[in-house]
């Protein structure tokens, strides 16, 4: 069989990520992402992967800083199957047009709307959805975690409602000099925050209700759910039922993992690449169940968490496997997730 030819547009905190994952797919070849920078950004790219220059301005000033660039944007467009673009915020929904006019499937993330793919993707709840479909939209970081965890509840006949409150990092580490929040907390202006309403576009019958503010920190986001139940149950089925979603891992105080900086060390000691961590990870010793209500918190890598949900939607777009546990299951493992970090030394099963 062959294999899908990738592109990536846009080499950020994203993009880059996702193209180090295409790298480690059997079934998938990277064409070559494309940016307008010419600074030490794309430059650290070179030699690793192809580079072209994703507009005509900026070719001959990325050639002129040494950077190796190896064609135009359209030249990249026209060697590739799939197009995953990862640039700035709606700078995406300009460039559908174009990427429709090449033939080629689309990724975009959370960053666009619902409504300019008319379809959003998270694998695990509606990745035969995306099946053949010319296009989709990977949901963004947080409301990733929240089709992970509520729809892991509501597959077990669970869930019943959601309500939860996310404290988001205010930046992302690498531009944390160019401004931020300091020394305080900002609540998001409008209940419901956006990502219930997000979540909303991939799982419809959810019953969720977010309120979110950004504080005073760059490395990853926390969440605190209070879940009502469809009955009463025991902490232990609530924690079997999200064990059944492969991409959610367990963390406990008891080891020592007791804020969101040790979780961020230990993907470094772990030897994950740029101390990423995939998976949603959960405080076990945390998840408390009394009747038909349960309390959790979790954290999420804002800078990794989409990027295995990119690798599947690749795989559902073009068809090329047809169920999701199977193309999750090669991600996975490609990528050596787990569902505990410390007690399984293997990869999600």
């Amino acid at each position: 069989m062959n294999k899908i030819r990738v592109a990536v547009n846009g080499y950020g905190v994203i993009g880059k990520r996702v193209a180090d994952a295409v790298l480690l797919q059997p079934d998938m070849e990277l064409t070559g992402a494309a940016d307008i920078t010419s600074d030490w950004r794309i430059a650290s790219a070179a030699g690793r992967i192809p580079i072209y220059a994703a507009t005509e301005q900026a070719q001959p000033e990325m050639v002129a800083q040494g950077i190796p660039v190896q064609g135009s944007f359209g030249e990249l467009l026209d060697g590739s199957d799939v197009v995953v673009d990862s640039t700035p915020k709606h700078v995406a929904a300009k460039n559908i047009e174009r990427y429709r006019s090449a033939g080629l499937k689309i990724v975009l993330q959370g960053g666009e709307a619902h409504e300019t793919t008319g379809h959003s993707f998270v694998a695990s709840a509606n990745y035969e959805s995306a099946l053949d479909r010319e296009s989709t939209r990977v949901v963004s970081c947080n409301t990733t975690s929240i089709v992970r965890v509520l729809g892991a509840l509501d597959d077990a006949d669970l869930l019943l409602r959601a309500r939860g409150v996310l404290f988001r990092r205010a930046t992302d580490p690498w531009e944390s000099h160019l401004g931020g929040i300091m020394n305080t907390v900002v609540p998001e202006q409008k209940i419901p925050s956006h990502q219930g309403p997000d979540a909303q576009t991939v799982l419809p019958d959810l019953d969720v209700i977010t309120i979110a503010a950004k504080g005073s920190h760059t490395q990853t986001h926390n969440h605190y759910w209070t879940l009502q139940l469809t009955r009463e149950a025991s902490t232990e089925e609530v924690l079997e039922a999200l064990r059944g979603d492969s991409r959610i891992a367990f963390i406990r105080m008891s080891d020592g993992l007791t804020a969101l900086n040790s979780t961020v060390e230990l993907m470094r000691d772990l030897g994950r690449p740029r101390g990423d961590m995939w998976e949603v990870a959960i405080w076990e010793d945390l998840v408390t169940v009394s009747g038909n209500e349960a309390f959790l918190t979790y954290q999420v890598c804002n800078e990794a968490i989409v990027v295995p949900e990119t690798i599947d939607a690749i795989r559902a777009l073009t068809g090329s496997v047809r169920q999701a546990g199977a193309s999750m299951t090669i991600t996975d493992e490609t990528l050596g997730m787990r569902q505990d970090f410390l007690r399984d030394s293997g990869v999600a099963s």
